[in-house]
């Protein structure tokens, strides 16, 4: 039976339902209402215009055989125009979305693999709007928005999927170590090289200086003090050379032994090598020259 009172007050955003005998007669707007009730005139019930809000849970498995959870918001709301299928065909309207969302679900998401249903879940929302929109239509609710709020994996195949990611990681990180450390050896090399090339010309130069030194001193010797020949001014620098060079070995901080054959004779070897390989050096220099 329906509320008896001659009067009635529909508050903003609802819809009342008017029946007349315990028949449908008509919709009630919001406002005041007044009802004859000899006549048989009743207010049967309210609805609510507002979009409401469901939350749905479904596990389902994907095309690879994983098992997931899936959290689907379904915004919803009465049909003002259509207000009297909503109150007479549904008893309870939640069940009946969550029961097509169920159905529509886990009938695209097995065609799907793990990855694929997480880059096309909004595909899966919009699937799942189109089949509630034919369905809850017909019964005076339209579906506002349905999202896919989140996709929950099994707990091992989460922690799998992170294993992979951390590996895949690992390996990117190695690959651009591994570059680091080639373009470190080859800019290495380059110094070095670079460091040796600039030391034996600096040595070369070094010598060059030594022996336009020695030329000169000879020849100024030379032309200062006659009688004199070249060989004779050269065995004279290389001696002394030879005792400063003892003198600075005897002077070194270091205390080490050296042992030198030492002795007019040994000079006079020493002389005579040097002088030979200076020669050959010379004579070496004129053949490639040729």
């Amino acid at each position: 039976m329906g509320n008896l009172c001659c009067v009635a007050c529909v508050d903003q955003a609802t819809i009342g339902v008017v029946e007349r005998w315990g028949r449908f007669e008509k919709l009630a707007q919001p406002g005041f209402h007044f009802f004859n009730p000899l006549a048989g005139e009743c207010l049967a019930g309210l609805l609510s215009t507002r979009i409401s809000s469901l939350d749905v849970r479904i596990e389902t498995k994907t095309k690879d055989n994983v098992f997931v959870q899936m959290l689907c918001s379904i915004q919803y709301r009465v049909i003002k125009e259509n207000a009297d299928d909503a109150f007479y065909e549904l008893q309870n309207p939640k069940e009946q979305i969550q029961a097509f969302v169920f159905d529509v679900v886990r009938a695209h998401v097995p065609r799907m693999t793990l990855d694929e249903l997480f880059e096309q879940k909004g595909d899966v929302a919009q699937t799942v709007l189109e089949e509630l929109e034919k369905v809850m239509g017909a019964y005076g609710y339209n579906i506002e928005h349905i999202l896919m709020v989140d996709i929950i994996p099994d707990a091992a195949v989460r922690k799998a999927m992170n294993e992979i990611n951390a590996a895949q990681r690992l390996q990117l990180a190695s690959v651009y170590k591994g570059e680091a450390e080639k373009i470190l050896q080859v800019k290495k090399a380059e110094a070095e090289a670079e460091a040796k090339y600039l030391g034996g010309v600096g040595v070369a130069k070094q010598r060059q200086a030594i022996t336009d030194g020695l030329r000169e001193n000879i020849l100024n010797f030379s032309n200062k003090v006659e009688g004199t020949s070249a060989k004779e001014v050269m065995d004279l620098i290389m001696v002394t050379q030879y005792f400063d060079t003892i003198k600075d070995l005897g002077n070194s901080s270091k205390n080490t032994t050296v042992f030198i054959p030492h002795g007019p004779g040994h000079v006079r070897d020493i002389g005579s090598q040097i002088r030979n390989g200076m020669m050959e050096a010379a004579s070496a220099q004129l053949s490639d020259e040729q």
